[in-house]
């Protein structure tokens, strides 16, 4: 029996009886346009994550308290580095600035007629917004009733806030304040870690005079401290002065006040997209593996079919056997069969799979990646657990005796 003869009595056998293909051709649609869908998503979101720090400037690097072994964004918000530690790093050799960042608490901000409630605002210095992209205005100065908010932010307030305009802000130690919008920031450049890919509405004020976290030092004296710090160096010393700092570390205040079971790393951009990169790969792997069980229901989908069939079919077999088709023959009808669910699953469950990551990246607000070579993955493995499945039936169907076949009613 030919390949074309082969192809036509499976693809008549499979439409007559439509309705139990077409529900075992879903079974398969459904595995294999989940792992699409996860696979494309954690692509989307890797590419979008870690392309926004590796944008970043190179020869930054982030001071963190992180649990020990991690990487990537800080576990804590404890404030560990002092002004005594930033001030000893802003005087070695290769720093450029230092950025502090921290957290001061709030309990709403107000525009015109419209209050909204917020926890926290973000502290930091002019250094911040240095390479930052402003939709319009500018950063802040040190020590003006000044705050800089990015364009979700706005949205909070009927996209009417812009630059000029008042924001009353009710602060938690310092009572209600009066800023002034001097920018609207696109993204807040490298100086941030963490800040520039957020989607969330971001406000950011002064340290002074807004910033009033303090901590009793080694020495018994108070102290501003920070959770996080940005130092930028010389764009050709980055690796030396990272090696200055991590010797620094042992001596810092913050290592005496960061809390039991962390450690301070001192992390390049490239360090952090590293972890990250690896962090979004793991949680893919984990919910990717998840989606393979429903494919792996398919499979038993497309094997239930197929015994069924073969124990339907077996005149049929008696009477192909009878006129001259050898057991090679039959088995191949019936592997050619359990394939073409499994192709025709598989091409279905690829533009499904696509329209479900598009559905997840547009409700995540990220940019949707498209791992090519995944689809045709996708492809080869809907064939393959087509054919698997029908393995075992066909190989029934090709042992059906002939004689005993045509005696069945």
């Amino acid at each position: 029996m030919d390949a074309r003869e082969t192809l036509r009595l499976a693809t008549r056998s499979l439409r007559g009886h439509k309705l139990r293909s077409t529900l075992t051709v879903l079974g398969i649609v459904i595995g294999i346009a989940a792992v699409v869908t996860f696979v494309t998503f954690g692509a989307s979101l890797k590419a979008d994550v870690v392309g926004q720090i590796d944008d970043s400037a190179a020869n930054n690097i982030y001071l963190l308290s992180s649990s020990e072994g991690g990487g990537g964004p800080p576990t804590g918000i404890r404030p560990v580095f002092t002004e005594t530690d930033i001030a000893t790093v802003r005087g070695f050799e290769g720093v450029d600035s230092v950025v502090p960042q921290g957290q001061v608490g709030i309990s709403s901000l107000s525009y015109g007629n419209r209050t909204v409630a917020q926890g926290t605002v973000t502290a930091t210095t002019s250094d911040a917004f240095d390479g930052a992209t402003f939709r319009d205005g500018r950063g802040f100065a040190v020590g003006q009733d000044e705050i800089v908010v990015n364009q979700q932010a706005t949205r909070l307030f009927g996209g009417n806030l812009s630059v000029g305009d008042e924001l009353t802000v009710a602060f938690r130690s310092v009572g209600t304040r009066s800023l002034t919008v001097v920018g609207i920031v696109n993204r807040t450049g490298s100086q941030l870690p963490f800040e520039s890919f957020a989607s969330q509405p971001r406000f950011y004020v002064p340290t002074e005079p807004f910033y009033d976290t303090v901590v009793e030092t080694p020495r018994g004296t108070d102290e501003r401290a920070y959770p996080q710090v940005t130092v930028v160096a010389d764009p050709a010393a980055v690796t030396s002065t990272q090696g200055r700092i991590e010797a620094y570390f042992p001596d810092s205040d913050a290592a005496q006040l960061q809390p039991a079971g962390s450690e301070l790393t001192a992390q390049t951009s490239g360090d952090i997209a590293d972890g990250l990169e690896d962090l979004v790969d793991r949680l893919t792997r984990f919910v990717t593996g998840l989606a393979l069980i429903s494919l792996l229901v398919g499979a038993i989908g497309i094997a239930n079919i197929m015994l069924v069939s073969v124990t339907e079919r077996t005149r049929e077999i008696g009477i192909m056997k009878a006129v001259g088709a050898r057991n090679r023959d039959v088995l191949v009808l019936f592997v050619a069969e359990s394939g073409l669910l499994g192709i025709v699953g598989a091409l279905i469950a690829v533009p499904v799979g696509l329209a479900g990551a598009w559905a997840a990246t547009s409700y995540a607000d990220i940019s949707l990646t498209l791992p090519i070579e995944w689809f045709a993955v996708a492809i080869g493995v809907g064939i393959f657990v087509g054919v698997a499945a029908g393995l075992y039936p066909a190989w029934r169907a090709a042992r059906v005796d002939p004689i005993d076949a045509l005696r069945r009613e």
